[in-house]
């Protein structure tokens, strides 16, 4: 397309988008939007967007083969130019040449276009002769004045000019020449020598294109090489071929002079000129062709004749089948692919507009050749159709029904009551069975018109767009004249090429010569109806599926008439007999629309009066046989005119001579050449039942009239003769049924029946009270509107009268409304029942608004009337909810006043309440001689005012408060700690200064660093005891665990092992103490839990001792804390005499602990081991807890843990007075003087033993020096000083050094029973114990350990047997205890330090006090100096604190 550099797409089509009414009945829409539509040939209607029909097609099992298309060879002008180069090639190659296309201003030249400028310039001869050369090179675009005139003349006459004088037929030209050799001959000034032409075919494949041309002697040889892209096997190859020989006929005269002769000259001579033909073996000499030849052709060559007959004419154009099948899926992907590649982008980002330019392109374009294929014509009824079909072959599912009986489904369209195909009985493929086309990108259909002219209708089921181009039927002559001019040789070879669906050509180019073209882009789910006559075409823009199907109406009659009269011009044969189809509905006229049987009645009418004419013609003719015929019975290949394929029905002409020979009235002259004699007229039906015919059409047509009369006579009815709103339905009903055309009268009396109907059933619902909640309301104007629209209606509603009636009462509330709101004062119950009244007329009235704004300012009133008369009920809150919904009522005097009332209290209750506010968070806090005032003044407010309340509680508290301190400090006794902690954090939640509060705050704070300096002073660190239970008599004796297992364990353990103790005697102190607070009985109580306390011990001692004697059952008996069995080194607490393990408490502490063993079993006798359970605190001297008692005197506060501190004082001092007096008897005397003499000796053996030992080891190192043998000797005899008894050997090993009466035994024994009860440290228990040790026997073993003792001999007497390796366990509790020793002293040392500094501080601190709690727990604060203080064992399974269970 040169003439068109860039295509322009034409104006779009009108589009429709029919309402659901419309939607509903298809042919009536299409035929309502005629006028518009057939304007532009096609049209668009999109659906409502709810109507989507599910894709109905077995997807899996659609298989089809489509069409190749190649692009290029769509176009008509195009494919002219490629049928024309094809032509000039094969001449060339017959010629026995090969053509080279030159090259002018570096592109190829245009053959096709320079014979078509110098055929209209006149032709060659003419171009010459007036030197137009110039004019044509400028007519094809080349620049003028460079001489390309002369060199498109010199290639027309090498190239073109032999062609035309071969299609002329001037070669076939035979005449005699007298010049014998006529050399030089030129035709028309100088022949440019021509060395060869040849064609060579490649098929499909590119190839490369080659032009050598050489100019005359005089010029040099001038070569042009073109390399073209081609795909059709149409183009051409051009190249220089110099392997073919040159083919010369040197014929001898003497030989062949006779046999071979020159047909055109008749002479034999020249035999070197002479050329003989390949195909017939004539002859001729090269000067007498025409155009002569200058040269022998390479190659083979054809004579004239031969050359003629070889260009026969082209087969018709058509498309081929591709070779592979495919499936939806398969084919989708190869269209998808293609697209992709082609714009080098996915396909849904490949804009339409690109898609156009481009199609138009490639179709306009030889140099490009590109193949697409088109699933076409592929009938529904072989594979589905797209939309759902009752056909039996499944079930329909959901909505499929609904759209398989949709009017819109196109498997229905073409058989609906209004088309006029319903009536052919035969499915006629494409027509009225639709048929599916699958697209890809350029795959096109060309312009063409429907069968019989008949509507068509495209519905693109999904995929991308399909792009229309229409042009209408009124322009359908001018469309085919148009191609007809630009493209002549096309229609010469196939005169119907127009219903070939083969050609297209460019719409700017029928634009260009004046014929109106439209386009439109169809999407998925659209369809595209075009007209009666209307030529489309277009091209797919990518993948996409399609259904088409024909349909016609009424107004198609006369269209298809004319269509079977132009079929008839062209010979072309008709699908369906149009007369068979008139005569078939004029059968059955009460099967027929209105609007059809009109047009039948008056088609019918024309093709009567035809074909009487045509039957008298005949008559007229001569022919006088006839006989009846049903044609319809007979095949319609065997009733078509001979002449003009039409299908014959009405009548035929039939000879003898040929019976199966027939033609129509119209060509009854060539039938054949017999006697008019031998002719019969076979006719359908006779002339006289033709009437019979028309009168029932007509009657039906008729039916109409009569049925519009009685319409508008009631339409048209006063207000007595109104018909009932029944009849009017009967006519309604009556025109659905008799399907009479959608008039205007008809529309009408539709719209007059549905408004009666809906005034009916809105006075119904109207009338209805128990709906009226959930409707809307009329307006007063509203209703009058309806009674006079009822009075208007054309029929009569029974409902008219209570309408009436409600608007009566709607006018009578209006005018007592009015009254009452004229009123000065409001009556909420008047008005309440006003709005009563005018709530259950259903009616929109305007004075309920006013009413029920009235009536919310009178409730209001009444709730500030009954509020302001309870003035405890009159919050802020309250207030101000008033005041707001005061705000928004309308305005009133009566309601201003009210406001400005309220306003006045809230702003004075405000103010009040801000200043109680401010007095309650003050700080300092105010006096309560102001806070009185404030309440005072606050007193006569009408409201509540909770921060004034408040004020006054918290006066009210402070004097409670302050009473009760002053009785505290005026009574007899100075009050608990308890008590004054309770009144200070009462005291310090009151929002009152309170003057006795510092000096409380005072005293509690001297309390507490009292109880917290005490506690340093006896609890342990992590110690389980509290201070109280500590100071206080045990009673938890023989229950282990920590305070909250006790009393849960004490029962079952004691019992176990005690038999009939009863753990429920044992209370607490602590509780006794809370509740007694008389000094006297405190003591009483105290003294109660001593003596319970003995009497437990005691029973503990009992039954620990009884465990020994269970020898034989020793497996079985719990011991240490761990309650477990015996097992390892165990020591026994001289207190309660239960047995632990070593790993589990804490050894006592010797001299030297860096050898174990006997050895140590037998020093630590000066060691005594108490448990843990039975040393709980770290028992300090007395004098100390003599100095906390003297602090504790200065207090003004009672403690429970002072009370306690004094009772143990007392029973220390109790005891040790008893133990002085027992050790100031004789006996006990002398048994301490001896102590004393006997600890002198042991002194002095251990300085000799140390000395001993340090010489021994001096010469050992002597001996073991071999300078010194002199001395080894004397080192062999020194260990015969180890062999010598000492005056003073262990204990362990001698008779008992002190021997006591067993009075004083006992005695001494209960005392230190006792002494080991107190928390207290004494001199005088050290005595008791020192004397007890040197009386027991060395049998009485206070140490368990295992079979060996690490010294090679065996206990004489075994009282447990235990499997654990003494000496390992002996040397890990030396390590531990060397270590635990040098860390105490350390903690000792930093401990008096500590505490010489605190103590500094408290005296310092003493008068100034601050109630600041303790960031400490005092009783682990400082490291214990006792050896129970934290327990050394490294296995210690002493439970403590939370851990313990």
């Amino acid at each position: 397309m040169s003439a068109f550099a860039e295509f322009v797409p034409p104006p779009e089509c009108p589009v429709f988008e029919p309402s659901w009414e419309d939607f509903s009945d298809p042919l009536g829409f299409i035929n309502k939007i005629r006028p518009i539509a057939e304007k532009t040939g096609i049209c668009k209607i999109r659906p409502p967007e709810d109507w989507q029909p599910p894709f109905a097609c077995d997807v899996r099992n659609f298989r089809f083969t489509p069409r190749v298309q190649r692009l290029n060879e769509l176009e008509a002008l195009t494919r002219v130019k490629l049928n024309f180069l094809d032509q000039i090639a094969k001449f060339w190659e017959l010629q026995g040449s090969k053509i080279r296309f030159p090259h002018v201003e570096r592109k190829v030249l245009d053959l096709y276009q320079l014979s078509k400028i110098v055929s209209s310039e006149g032709g060659f001869e003419t171009v010459c002769k007036d030197k137009r050369w110039s004019k044509v090179a400028s007519r094809m675009g080349f620049p003028s004045g460079k001489g390309t005139g002369s060199l498109l003349r010199s290639h027309y006459e090498r190239i073109l000019y032999p062609y035309e004088l071969f299609q002329s037929g001037a070669t076939l030209t035979v005449s005699s020449r007298e010049n014998k050799e006529p050399k030089g001959l030129k035709i028309f000034g100088t022949s440019p020598k021509m060395v060869g032409l040849e064609i060579v075919s490649a098929g499909k494949d590119p190839f490369w294109l080659t032009c050598n041309f050489s100019a005359d002697t005089e010029q040099q040889i001038r070569t042009v090489t073109v390399s073209i892209s081609i795909l059709t096997p149409a183009l051409l190859s051009i190249h220089s071929d110099d392997g073919f020989n040159r083919k010369q006929r040197h014929l001898k005269a003497q030989a062949f002079i006779d046999l071979y002769l020159c047909l055109v000259c008749g002479r034999g001579d020249e035999e070197d000129r002479l050329l003989l033909c390949d195909g017939c073996d004539d002859s001729y000499h090269t000067f007498c062709l025409i155009p002569p030849l200058q040269d022998v052709p390479k190659g083979d060559w054809r004579c004239p004749k031969c050359v003629a007959e070889c260009s026969k004419p082209r087969e018709a154009f058509g498309f081929e089948q591709a070779v592979r099948e495919y499936s939806l899926q398969s084919f989708g992907e190869m269209a998808d692919q293609f697209k992709s590649d082609y714009f080098n982008m996915p396909v849904h980002m490949v804009p339409t507009e690109l898609v156009e330019k481009e199609f138009w392109r490639l179709v306009s374009s030889i140099e490009e050749d590109v193949i697409v294929e088109y699933g076409a014509d592929i009938s529904s009824k072989e594979v589905g159709s797209g939309f759902p079909v009752r056909d039996g072959r499944r079930r329909l599912l959901g909505d499929e029904e609904e759209y398989a009986n949709s009017g819109w489904n196109l498997n229905n369209m073409p058989v609906l009551e209004q088309s006029v195909l319903t009536h052919i009985n035969v499915d006629i493929s494409g027509m009225k069975v639709p048929w599916l086309y699958v697209g890809m990108c350029f795959s096109s259909f060309c312009w063409h018109i429907e069968d019989h002219w008949s509507y068509s209708i495209n519905f693109l089921h999904w995929g991308e767009p399909k792009t229309w181009y229409g042009v209408p039927a009124s322009a359908a002559e001018q469309l085919e004249a148009v191609m007809k001019k630009l493209a002549p040789e096309l229609f010469d070879s196939q005169p119907d090429l127009l219903h070939q669906l083969v050609t297209i050509m460019n719409p700017n180019v029928l634009m260009e010569h004046g014929v109106p073209v439209y386009r439109t882009n169809q999407c998925a789910g659209e369809f595209v109806v075009t007209f009666p006559r209307a030529y489309h075409s277009g091209f797919n823009q990518g993948y996409n599926f399609a259904e088409a199907v024909n349909f016609c109406t009424a107004d198609w009659l006369p269209m298809g008439r004319q269509c079977v009269a132009h079929y008839r011009r062209l010979h072309r044969y008709c699908v369906f007999s149009h007369e068979e189809l008139l005569c078939k509905m004029a059968a059955d006229p009460e099967s027929l629309d209105v609007e059809l049987a009109a047009a039948v009645f008056k088609e019918m009418g024309e093709m009567m009066e035809e074909e009487t004419k045509l039957r008298q013609a005949v008559q007229e003719m001569g022919v006088l046989s006839s006989e009846q015929e049903v044609f319809e019975l007979l095949p319609d290949d065997e009733r078509q005119c001979h002449k003009c394929k039409t299908t014959c029905f009405l009548s035929a002409l039939t000879c003898s001579c040929s019976p199966d020979r027939l033609v129509c009235l119209h060509h009854a002259a060539d039938l054949c050449d017999c006697p008019l004699g031998n002719k019969c007229l076979r006719f359908r039906y006779d002339l006289e039942e033709f009437p019979s015919m028309l009168y029932g059409v007509k009657t039906r047509a008729q039916s109409y009239d009569t049925w519009s009369k009685r319409v508008t006579e009631a339409l048209a009815a006063d207000q007595k003769n109104k018909k009932d709103l029944i009849e009017l339905k009967v006519l309604l009903e009556d025109a659905e049924d008799r399907k009479y055309p959608e008039k205007a009268l008809f529309r009408r009396l539709r719209e007059m029946v549905k408004e009666a109907e809906t005034c009916s059933s809105v006075a119904q619902l109207r009338l209805r009270s128990e709906s009226s909640r959930n409707r809307t309301k009329l307006t007063v104007d509203e209703l009058k509107a309806f009674v006079d629209q009822l009075y208007r209606l054309p029929c009569i509603i029974s409902q008219a009268r209570q309408v009436k009636e409600l608007l009566e009462n709607v006018e009578d509330f209006h005018e007592r409304a009015q009254v009452a709101l004229s009123d000065e004062m409001p009556d909420s119950s008047k008005l309440q029942a006003l709005l009563d009244l005018g709530s259950g007329l259903d009616v929109e009235l305007p004075e309920l608004p006013r009413l029920k704004q009235e009536l919310q300012q009178a409730r209001w009133l009444d709730e500030v009337r009954v509020t302001l008369s309870e003035p405890h009920r009159v919050t802020l809150e309250l207030m101000k909810r008033l005041i707001d919904s005061g705000v928004g009522l309308a305005p009133h005097h009566a309601v201003e006043k009210a406001m400005a009332e309220l306003q006045e209290i809230l702003t004075v209750s405000e103010r009040w309440e801000d200043k109680a506010r401010a007095c309650l968070q003050a700080r300092p806090r105010h006096s309560m001689v102001t806070l009185e005032s404030i309440v005072l003044e606050a007193r006569n407010i009408p409201a509540y005012l909770p921060n004034i309340l408040a004020l006054r509680d918290a006066l009210q508290k402070a004097k409670e408060w302050t009473s009760k301190v002053e009785a505290i400090q005026s009574g007899s006794s100075y009050a608990y700690l308890e008590q004054l902690e309770s009144l200070l954090a009462r005291g310090r939640s009151i929002p009152v200064r309170l003057d006795p509060l510092a000096q409380v705050e005072s005293q509690v704070a001297a309390a507490r660093a009292w109880r917290e300096r005490t506690a340093r002073t006896f609890l342990k660190k992590n110690s389980t005891y509290t201070l109280l239970q500590v100071l206080s008599p045990r009673v938890d004796i023989g229950v282990y665990g920590n305070s909250k297992s006790k009393r849960k364990r004490v029962k079952e353990l004691m019992e176990k092992e005690r038999g009939g103790f009863d753990p429920d005697a044992l209370s607490d102190l602590e509780e006794s103490l809370e509740e007694v607070r008389e000094p006297a009985t405190v003591v009483a109580a105290f003294k109660a839990k001593e003596q319970k306390e003995v009497e437990s011990i005691h029973s503990l001692r009992a039954a620990n001792l009884a465990k020994m004697a269970m020898a034989d059952r020793i497996e079985e008996v719990k011991f240490c804390l761990c309650r477990k069995t015996a097992s390892g080194f165990m020591l026994q607490c001289e207190l309660c005499k239960d047995w632990f393990h070593g790993a589990c408490v804490p050894l006592p502490k010797t001299g030297s602990q860096k050898k174990l063993g006997v050895g140590w079993q037998s020093n630590s006798k000066d060691s005594k081991f108490l448990c843990p359970l039975c040393q709980r605190s770290r028992r300090p001297r007395l004098e100390t807890i003599l100095s906390l008692l003297v602090s504790l005197q200065k207090l003004p506060v009672r403690l429970p843990e002072g009370e306690a501190l004094q009772c143990l004082t007392e029973r220390a001092m109790s005891w040790q007075d008893r133990a002085r007096q027992s050790l100031a008897t004789e006996e006990l005397s002398s048994a301490l003087a001896k102590l004393s003499v006997l600890s002198q000796r042991m002194v002095e053996q251990a300085a000799r033993e140390k000395t001993e030992k340090i010489i021994n080891a001096e010469l050992q190192k002597a001996a073991a020096n071999p300078d010194l043998p002199h001395l080894t000797s004397v080192a062999l005899s020194l260990p015969t000083l180890h062999s010598l008894k000492t005056p003073l050997v262990p204990r362990s090993l001698e008779p008992p050094v002190l021997e006591l009466s067993l009075q004083a035994k006992a005695q001494l024994e209960e005392l230190m029973m006792l002494g080991d009860l107190l928390e207290v440290s004494l001199d005088e228990t050290q005595h008791i114990w020192r004397i007890l040790q040197a009386t027991h026997p060395p049998s009485e073993e206070r140490f368990l350990v295992g079979l060996e003792l690490g010294l090679g001999g065996k206990p004489k007497k075994k009282k447990l047997k235990l499997n654990l390796d003494k000496n390992r366990e002996m040397k890990q509790l030396a390590k531990r205890l060397a270590k635990e020793e040098k860390e105490r002293k350390r903690k000792e040392k930093a401990a008096a330090k500590a505490e010489a500094i605190r103590e500094g501080l408290e005296k310092r601190k003493e008068k100034k006090i601050l109630d600041i709690p303790s960031k400490y727990d005092w009783s682990g604060a400082e490291d214990s100096n006792d050896e129970n203080a934290v327990c050394a064992a490294k296995n210690c399974q002493r439970p403590c604190k939370d851990k313990v269970s």
